[in-house]
C-alpha cells in the first residue's frame, strides 16, 4: 500500500530548516521552474521524495534519461528559459551525456541535476559512483558538486545565471546524497550574482561600429549571414529594419533559420553544405558580409580557405572565443546581436542595389522551384513531396522538430519558417534521437495540449527510421502525460545521409546501412498511440488531416523513395560554390518487407 503523500504548494519563509532535498525544490520555485524532465534512482531519491512536497512543479517520468536531456533542451530552445532535467548517479548521469553536449555545441540554456553517492564515498568506487562532474567539464560552460545543504541555493542560483547568460548553454549540478539528507535553515537572496572572471556581457567600441558602417556603406554587393543569434537575442525585427533600408538579401545558417522570414522577398534560404546553390555562389560573389551570431562553422564555409574571398567581413558574436576562430575577419562586434544592431542600423541611411538584385536572381534562374513542381510522383513518394506537403497543410505555422540526416536537410529545404524558435534541431553535434524527445519538451513549453482540447500550436516530429528507434520509447512518456505531438517518419529503409555518403564517395558499397525496422503502426500503438502509413502522394494529404483533427498523438509512416538524396551537396574540404548537383533519379523497389 502507498504511504500518502505530504504535499504543500506553499513555499517556506528563510530561515526555516529544511533538508537539502527541500531546499533544492525550493531554489528551483524562486528561478521559476515549472517542469523538469527526469528519472529517479538511488543517489536522488532524497529530492525526488521532497520533490511530491512542491506540487508547483510538474515532473515528466522519462524513459531514458538521454530523453530528458534532449526534453530539457527543446523546452529550452522553444521557450528561450532555461530547461532542467534530472537523473541519479553512474549510469543515470552519464546518459545525460550526449544531450549536454547537444546542448553545448548548439548553445542551450540548460540545468542537469545529478544524484552522487555520499561524499564520505566519494573515489572509492561506490555502487554507481561515477565522476560526472570531471565527464562533461568539456561540454558544459560550468559544472558544480554541491556537498553541503546550505550550498544548495546559491549553487542554483548561480547554475541558472551561468546558463542563461552570455552565450548560453548547459550547466551540472552534482548534488550528493548525504547533502539531500542533511538539513540547514533555508537562506535566499535576489542580489545581483557577480561572478569573478566572468564577464556575460560585452559591447562593441564606438571605433568598431563606425568601421562596419564605412564597409556597409562601401558595398554593392552585400550579404547577411543570418545564425541562431539573431532568434536567440530576438533581433528579427531589427534584421527587417535593416533589410528594408538598405535591400541587402539573407542567408541563413541551420539554425538560424527562422531567424529572418523564410517568405521575405530578401530571404535567399540556407547557406552551405546543403543550402541552395545561389545562395553559395552569391556568397562567393559578395563584397560584404555581415555574419550575425554565427560561428563559420565547416557546413557553412566549405574551405574556409576559399570562403568569401571577395568580401569584406563584419562578425557581430557574442563569444570573443569564436571570432577569427575559422574565418577571419575585417571588422568584429564582440555583444549580443540586438544590442549591436540597435546602436548600428539607426545609423545607416537607405540605399537600393538593383543590379546585384538582379544578379541573385540570375543566379537562381528556375531553380527554386527544382524538386516539387518539377518532380513527378509517378505513383511514388518522395521525402521533399512529405516536407512541402506538411509545410503547405500546416500553412508553415507549426513548431517542427527534426532528427538528424537527410529529413534535416530537406525540411531545412522545403519548409518555410517565417517565425523564430518554429525549427528546433541539433546542428553541431548531429544527435540522432534528438527529435521525438525534445519536441515533448517544446510542447511542455507551448503548454502541454490535453488530449482532445484545443492545439493552438501543432508541433510537428520529422525524423528519419534510424533516428526514431534510438528513442521511440519515449512514445510511451507521450501517452502517460497525454499530450498531443505529430511524429512523421521519413522511412527509406536506411540510414539515409550515410548512404548517400556511401554512394557518392565510397564506391556505392552500402555497409551497415540498410535498416531493417519494426512495424511503426503496430509499434505505435503498442505504447498507446496512433500509428497510420502512407505509401503514396496522394495520400498525404488525408493522413495528414487526420493527424490533425485526432484528439491523440498520430504516428505516420511515410515510406519514401530508398535511394533518393540530398542536393545539391559541398562535399567536405570543397569550395562553397564547387557543388554536387541532382544526377538523373532511379527507383529501387520500395520495401520488400512483407508488410501490407
Amino acid at each position: 500500500m502507498n504511504a500518502p503523500l505530504p504535499r504543500s504548494g506553499a513555499l517556506h519563509a528563510p530561515g526555516t530548516v529544511l533538508t537539502g532535498a527541500e531546499i533544492l525544490w525550493e531554489s528551483l520555485v524562486r528561478v521559476g521552474v515549472d517542469v523538469v524532465f527526469g528519472y529517479p534512482g538511488g543517489a536522488i531519491m532524497p529530492a525526488y521524495d521532497a520533490m511530491a512536497r512542491y506540487p508547483m512543479i510538474h515532473h515528466v517520468l522519462v524513459r531514458h534519461e538521454q530523453g530528458a536531456s534532449h526534453m530539457a533542451d527543446g523546452y529550452a530552445r522553444a521557450s528561450g528559459k532555461v530547461g532542467v532535467c534530472v537523473a541519479t548517479s553512474g549510469p543515470g548521469a552519464t546518459n545525460l551525456v550526449t544531450g549536454i553536449a547537444t546542448a553545448m555545441l548548439d548553445n542551450v540554456p540548460m540545468v542537469c541535476i545529478t544524484g552522487q553517492v555520499p561524499g564520505a564515498l566519494i573515489g572509492s568506487d561506490a555502487f554507481q559512483e561515477v565522476d560526472i562532474t570531471g565527464v562533461t567539464l568539456p561540454i558544459t560552460k560550468h559544472n558544480f558538486l554541491v556537498r553541503r545543504a546550505e550550498d544548495i541555493p546559491r549553487v542554483i542560483r548561480e547554475a541558472f545565471y551561468i546558463a542563461a547568460s552570455g552565450r548560453p548553454g548547459p550547466v551540472v549540478v552534482d548534488i550528493t546524497k548525504d547533502a539531500q539528507q542533511g538539513s540547514c535553515a533555508f537562506e535566499w537572496s535576489d542580489a545581483p550574482i557577480v561572478l569573478p572572471g566572468y564577464r556575460p556581457e560585452r559591447a562593441p567600441l564606438a571605433r568598431e561600429l563606425e568601421e562596419a558602417k564605412r564597409l556597409l556603406d562601401s558595398a554593392e554587393r552585400p550579404i547577411i549571414l543570418a545564425g541562431q543569434g539573431v532568434i536567440r537575442a530576438g533581433a528579427t525585427d531589427l534584421l527587417l529594419e535593416l533589410v528594408g533600408k538598405r535591400d541587402v538579401p539573407v542567408a541563413s545558417t541551420l539554425l538560424g533559420l527562422g531567424g529572418f522570414p523564410a517568405t521575405h522577398p530578401l530571404a535567399l534560404g540556407m547557406a552551405g553544405m546543403h543550402g541552395e546553390a545561389w545562395v553559395n555562389k552569391a556568397i562567393q560573389e559578395a563584397d560584404v558580409i555581415l555574419a550575425l551570431g554565427m560561428r563559420f562553422d565547416d557546413r557553412i564555409t566549405g574551405n574556409p580557405k576559399t570562403f568569401a574571398q571577395k568580401a569584406k567581413k563584419i562578425h557581430v558574436e557574442l563569444d570573443p572565443a569564436e571570432v577569427d576562430k575559422i574565418v577571419k575577419v575585417d571588422v568584429a562586434l564582440v555583444g549580443d546581436v540586438r544590442d549591436v544592431l540597435a546602436q548600428l542600423v539607426p545609423t545607416l541611411d537607405e540605399k537600393r542595389r538593383p543590379a546585384w538584385l538582379a544578379r541573385i536572381d540570375e543566379m537562381k534562374g528556375d531553380s527554386a522551384v527544382r524538386d516539387i513542381q518539377a518532380l513527378p510522383d509517378e505513383g511514388r513518394l518522395y521525402a521533399a513531396h512529405v516536407i512541402h506537403d506538411l509545410w503547405r497543410l500546416t500553412e508553415g505555422r507549426a513548431l517542427v522538430v527534426t532528427d538528424v540526416g537527410q529529413h534535416q536537410m530537406w525540411e531545412a529545404q522545403y519548409y518555410k519558417h517565417d517565425h523564430p524558435r518554429k525549427l528546433l534541431t541539433s546542428g553541431g553535434l548531429g544527435t540522432m534521437g534528438f527529435a521525438l524527445p525534445a519536441a515533448i519538451g517544446a510542447r511542455f513549453a507551448l503548454g502541454p495540449h490535453p488530449i482532445g482540447g484545443a492545439d493552438p500550436t501543432e508541433v510537428w516530429v520529422i525524423v528519419g527510421d534510424g533516428g526514431f528507434q534510438m528513442t521511440a520509447c519515449e512514445l510511451s512518456t507521450i501517452a502517460q502525460e497525454g499530450i498531443k505531438i505529430h511524429v512523421a517518419i521519413i522511412n527509406n529503409g536506411y540510414l539515409g545521409m550515410v548512404r548517400q555518403w556511401q554512394e557518392l564517395f565510397y564506391g556505392g558499397r552500402y555497409v551497415a546501412t540498410p535498416m531493417k525496422s519494426p512495424d511503426f503502426v503496430k509499434l505505435a500503438e503498442a505504447h498507446g498511440v496512433r500509428g497510420m502509413r502512407v505509401t503514396a502522394r496522394a495520400e498525404v494529404e488525408a493522413a495528414v488531416r487526420e493527424a490533425q483533427a485526432s484528439p491523440e498523438t498520430v504516428v505516420i509512416d511515410f515510406r519514401v523513395e530508398q535511394e533518393d538524396s540530398v542536393y545539391p551537396m559541398v562535399a567536405s574540404g570543397k569550395d562553397l560554390d564547387d557543388m554536387i548537383r541532382r544526377p538523373e533519379r532511379k527507383h529501387n523497389p520500395i520495401y520488400e518487407t512483407g508488410e501490407d
